[in-house]
């Protein structure tokens, strides 16, 4: 994706762009780059290369990612996709991080906020 603004925008909430609004995006890519795929390819497509997304900007290791999927032709499509996923990645990272500090601002420890930006995350993927 490509947006008009930069992650440390995001991050310095110079820019409101949440994780509704970056699933929303990558939702559209997904569509976008597969015109005429079923609705449930896409969100299977849409749902792993998110997975990935947010296993990368949580700063996990993306063998770790890959060796817990069976799918041998699956395996291949996320090593194809994990290169164009980087800018997702940071941005990603930049609204999780912002999502943290929302959290501290608000008065929150740093494990609490930490933990509040999880629950939301969770409550995202779980909805859509």
């Amino acid at each position: 994706m490509q947006w008009e603004f930069t992650p440390e925008q995001v991050v310095k909430a110079e820019v409101d762009y949440t994780l509704e609004n970056f699933r929303h995006d990558l939702r559209q890519e997904v569509e976008q780059n597969l015109p005429g795929t079923d609705d449930g390819a896409i969100d299977r497509v849409f749902r792993l290369l998110y997975d990935l997304c947010y296993w990368l900007a949580t700063g996990k290791d993306y063998q770790e990612f890959e060796d817990s999927i069976d799918s041998p032709s699956t395996k291949m499509f996320l090593q194809s996709a994990k290169v164009h996923q980087q800018a997702n990645v940071e941005m990603l990272g930049a609204i999780l991080q912002r999502s943290i500090m929302d959290g501290v601002e608000a008065g929150m420890s740093v494990d609490d906020a930490v933990a509040h930006a999880a629950s939301r995350h969770q409550q995202q993927t779980a909805v859509h």
